[in-house]
């Protein structure tokens, strides 16, 4: 961190939420900055999850998680009355675990924060902690919240740097004593890492966004001109004109200036920087000579075992700091943390079937950078281990433990991003989205709306060239409620085809083998079907005699949209419609449902569906005394549950 005066010290807070929920007293939180951001400039918080607490465990788990370019700058507990006694002990806290993940580095001088939650008003107060022999700490003289332009300061200032490096690493060890293979494991790793330093060892930076204009060439970057081990933080950077006619290329090189600003608010979004590893053996020799073998003969038996360890790093760097020092001072620490860590997981099963450990970013809500996990899959993500492993990282980032925001589905995409094909269709996924989104109001003045959570996509008649006007409304349905499985990651199961949905029902026994092919319909008992077999989703089956009676039961569908948020099939007869929410005025109890219509046969305009009320509010009774739902006609709801799962 660069010096700093602690005089009228100013903690900016730019996550969005800086007290995780369900903390108790003397529950512990390290705050997370950069050193590239101002003094006591707090980007996100991660709960402390071994008690004690175990740092050494905590600087292992924020090796892993914590991109290089970010790092703890202090610490928060939720404490009693004296806050700054319980603010001191946060800090000491945080000052060992500096010290851990340093690997025994001097922090004596560097300042940092400590914070103290009072656990009755919920009160923070932050203090400032000059040096570690100073036992007194300075209360801040303001706090500074910026949440709402948080995203825009992260990404417009900086980038991500992002390389992968496959390794397929051969050792021997004498056959007569395994217990030597962990010691030969550990030398073969060491000499991967000292070849990250060599003079003759090239690293290739080039763009990650393929814009359809100019794209700056790759960057070729030499190890013999790196400069190892500088403090990034103190590294000159160069303004963007300097650049331009200076030999020392900065990160912005690489990035894109004609990106909207409202796209530039999310990691996914960011600028980004591939980063390739190369050994040039080849280079020039000032003397002349035939190519040399040397033969070690092994003086007994030997093993061979190949361990296959595929690196994966991303770093985050301000787009003026050069890109030689971009690389030397955080892509090379990130692959040499990143190489222990994965070593340190193998090392208990070197001699059996190796993990197979795969590492993935995201950028789950909440958190303004991207984390990295590294995860075992060796049985699937469904394994009960690889399932407590999620919700240890949702418990140390304060995510919810019903929704699957670290499933590998929800990974950040970092390959080649081609602005020219960013409307390319994927999956097949013609359909608009959020149809809703924009209709005109419900008309019930003093109503409520609670409505669907997330995004879905809109089947109805005939897509896809497939005429099932008159008979597969349900069908429709059901395929809106299974995107929005997909949409929110629950599932990586494709949209399923009339025909497929059809097979499935076969399958369970429900059907015999003529309906598939046929233009039978389905309804709510069937959907139920399909969605327990192909997503393991239950589902609540609600009847109803008469249409009169839906608007009897708006409390709970609301209570479903608050809770649930799934789409819910309407049936009636011969007809279904997806319930996207409801409006409801509790003391007239006057209520309109918001209906997706899937009997809509034209083109994917939403002007069109809007204007053609094949979205929008109906209401329970309207102006002349009519419903939407026919008093005489029996209907039944499918309400699809949110599955608990992490």
């Amino acid at each position: 961190m660069a010096p700093h005066s602690c005089e009228a010290a100013t903690v900016r807070v730019l996550c969005p939420k800086l007290l995780l929920s369900g903390n108790q007293p003397g529950a512990l939180q390290w705050l997370i900055g950069s050193p590239f951001f101002p003094p006591f400039t707090v980007v996100s918080t991660f709960r402390c999850i071994h008690q004690s607490p175990d740092l050494d465990q905590e600087s292992d788990d924020l090796r892993k998680l914590l991109p290089k370019g970010f790092e703890v700058i202090g610490g928060l507990i939720v404490g009693d009355s004296d806050a700054e006694k319980s603010a001191l002990e946060a800090v000491r806290a945080a000052r060992r675990l500096r010290k851990i993940i340093s690997e025994g580095g001097e922090l004596d001088d560097e300042k940092i924060v400590g914070a103290s939650v009072d656990a009755g008003t919920g009160a923070i107060h932050f203090f400032i902690s000059k040096t570690e022999k100073l036992a007194k700490l300075e209360p801040v003289a303001s706090v500074v919240y910026e949440e709402d332009k948080s995203g825009k300061y992260l990404w417009e200032n900086g980038c991500l740097l992002h390389c992968e490096l496959p390794i397929k690493l051969p050792f021997y060890f004498p056959a007569s004593s395994p217990s030597e293979s962990k010691k030969m494991f550990s030398e073969a790793v060491d000499a991967v890492i000292t070849q990250f330093k060599e003079p003759n060892v090239v690293y290739i930076a080039e763009t990650l966004n393929k814009a359809s204009g100019d794209v700056p060439k790759p960057v070729v970057l030499r190890g013999k001109d790196f400069g190892f081990g500088a403090d990034a933080s103190n590294i000159n950077r160069l303004p963007a004109a300097e650049d331009q006619v200076s030999d020392i290329i900065s990160c912005s090189h690489l990035c894109l200036n004609s990106k909207p600003a409202a796209v530039v608010n999310s990691a996914e979004n960011a600028d980004k920087i591939q980063i390739s590893l190369m050994l040039n053996r080849s280079e020039k020799s000032p003397t002349s000579g035939a190519p040399v073998a040397e033969y070690f003969p092994a003086m007994e038996e030997a093993r061979l075992i190949v361990v296959d360890l595929n690196l994966d790093v991303l770093t985050y760097a301000p787009k003026e700091l050069p890109l030689m020092h971009a690389v030397s001072n955080l892509v090379i620490p990130a692959l040499v943390d990143q190489l222990y860590s994965l070593t340190k997981i193998i090392l208990p099963h070197l001699l059996m079937e190796h993990p197979q450990l795969r590492i993935y970013h995201f950028n789950p809500p909440g958190v303004l950078h991207p984390i990295t996990t590294i995860y075992e899959l060796n049985y699937g993500e469904t394994e009960m281990k690889q399932v407590d492993v999620r919700k240890s990282l949702h418990m140390r980032l304060g995510l919810p433990l019903d929704r699957p925001l670290l499933r590998t589905a929800n990974a950040l995409d970092l390959s080649v991003n081609d602005d020219s094909r960013s409307n390319t269709k994927k999956r097949g996924s013609i359909q608009l989205k959020e149809v809703h989104i924009g209709i005109p109001s419900s008309g019930v003045s003093e109503g409520v709306a609670s409505v669907i959570q997330g995004s879905y996509e809109y089947y109805h008649y005939l897509q896809d060239s497939f005429d099932d006007s008159g008979w597969g409304c349900a069908y429709r349905s059901l395929q809106t409620i299974i995107s929005w499985f997909r949409l929110q990651h629950y599932t990586s199961v494709s949209v399923p085809s009339h025909r497929e949905i059809q097979q499935t029902l076969v399958e369970i026994g429900d059907k015999d083998p003529s309906f598939v092919g046929s233009r039978e319909w389905i309804g709510a008992i069937e959907l139920s079907f399909v969605l327990d077999k192909l997503l393991g989703v239950s589902c609540k089956i609600m009847n109803f005699r008469s249409g009169s009676e839906l608007p009897e039961k708006c409390r709970e569908l609301a209570l479903h949209f608050e809770t649930q948020g799934t789409p819910i099939m309407i049936g009636g007869g011969v007809l279904a419609y997806t319930l996207l929410g409801v409006d409801y005025d509790e003391g007239s109890g006057d209520c309109a449902f918001l209906i997706l219509d899937p009997h809509y046969t034209g083109g994917e305009d939403h002007k069109k569906i809007v204007n053609g009320g094949w979205c929008g509010w109906k209401k329970a009774i309207d102006s002349k005394g009519k419903s939407f739902f026919l008093h005489n006609k029996f209907y039944n709801l499918l309400l699809p549950q949110r599955p608990n799962m992490v």
